[in-house]
């Protein structure tokens, strides 16, 4: 059986498709807050710095959203504008379980090999680490090119976020297109590869929205909880997860570059397997010039005033982090200002936050800020 593969972490706060309020109030958890509440705060140089992108709270005829009532009706626009523009998703497959494969205790937690349907057409499998300790628990999905790396059997150093979430009393599963990574194809498609109808990094997503379903009916695991994160491809990945299926409670998306940004070889949105899918032979890859242009989506999404602050604003009022790297500097405050600017309409703060690094790989100080985020957010 041809077998895929998906890495993802994901944290949940149950369905929001309107405000709701966190149930951790910041004095039942002062010391994590203590650690992380500077990286809610933009520096001062970015504060009430908005850049050139387009708001989320202007209609895209013009109007200015004024309310909440108002800011549901255009989050529905964005939201159905992004996935007409992608292509429609296959129904959820909402009712399906985990299959448990094999298992092996490790320390102190379960690790079990599991296989589920992320594609109507197709199986994957991944790997399940379940804490020893008794009752629910929170979980989080994380996602890369393989499921190995996250739970830490692997020698890339700083990437096994399924581990150290387990460690720390998480339910997680692991996920990762593996057999699409080595083909050099790394997304999925559908229905087919040689003519898909949705965009491959909005396949992706939908991929996630079917992990949480079956992550979601493991009865160790409380559902109101469950998260999701990714580092670079799986940074990209855990983003539009999070931002186009409401259920996924928080999100920390570390480095994918969280706006479209054309000169820059990692924020590769135009590639085939993100969001310019065109029919084989496909572009050589690369920067796009004239020689070797983007073609499908992306270009369209660019000449139409399109970025990614819009889908950003799907996550108000889930809390998100930003774990930014080469890709992602202090600067995409300029970005993120618009959806600290949707959350204080909806009248939530400390909903938004970015931690940096200089470089692009993930490091343990950069990684502990993503595991304090999730223990807070997603506590009891």
């Amino acid at each position: 059986m041809r077998v895929f593969s998906i890495v993802i972490i994901v944290v949940l706060i149950a369905g929001c498709a309107g405000p709701r309020k966190n149930s951790v109030p910041v004095a039942d958890h002062p010391d994590i807050w203590s650690r992380i509440d500077t990286f809610f705060e933009p520096p001062i140089e970015y504060q009430g710095e908005y850049g050139d992108y387009r708001s989320p709270l202007v209609y895209y005829n013009g109007d200015t959203v004024k309310s909440k009532k108002e800011w549901n009706t255009r989050r529905l626009e964005i939201k159905n504008t992004w996935m007409d523009k992608m292509g429609a998703w296959p129904a959820l497959l909402e009712d399906q379980k985990l299959t448990l494969v094999d298992s092996v205790h490790r320390e102190d937690f379960m690790q079990y090999t599991v296989e589920f349907n992320w594609m109507p057409n197709e199986k994957t499998y991944g790997y399940l680490l379940v804490p020893d300790r008794k009752g629910k628990k929170p979980a989080v999905i994380t996602v890369y090119y393989e499921p190995e790396t996250a739970i830490g059997i692997t020698d890339i150093e700083n990437r096994d976020f399924a581990y150290q979430l387990a460690k720390r009393g998480f339910v997680t599963l692991s996920l990762g297109t593996k057999d699409a990574s080595e083909a050099k194809t790394f997304a999925l498609y559908y229905p087919t590869i040689e003519n898909a109808e949705v965009e491959p990094l909005s396949m992706l997503a939908y991929a996630a929205a079917n992990a949480w379903y079956a992550l979601s009916h493991y009865p160790e695991v409380d559902s109101n909880r469950i998260g999701i994160t990714g580092h670079s491809f799986g940074g990209k990945w855990s983003m539009f997860a999070s931002c186009l299926f409401d259920k996924f409670a928080c999100a920390a998306w570390s480095d994918p570059g969280i706006v479209f940004q054309d000169d820059r070889p990692s924020i590769n949105y135009w590639e085939p397997w993100y969001l310019g899918y065109h029919p084989k032979p496909w572009r050589k890859r690369g920067l796009m010039t004239e020689d070797n242009p983007a073609v499908g989506l992306y270009p369209q999404l660019r000449k139409e005033g399109f970025n990614l602050q819009e889908l950003h604003a799907l996550m108000a009022p889930r809390p998100f982090l930003v774990s930014g790297g080469s890709e992602d500097p202090p600067s995409r405050w300029k970005v993120l200002n618009h959806s600290v600017e949707v959350n204080s309409l909806l009248g939530y703060p400390n909903r938004v936050a970015m931690e940096n690094r200089p470089d692009h790989s993930p490091t343990p100080e950069s990684n502990e800020v993503i595991y304090e985020f999730f223990e807070y957010f997603l506590s009891e």
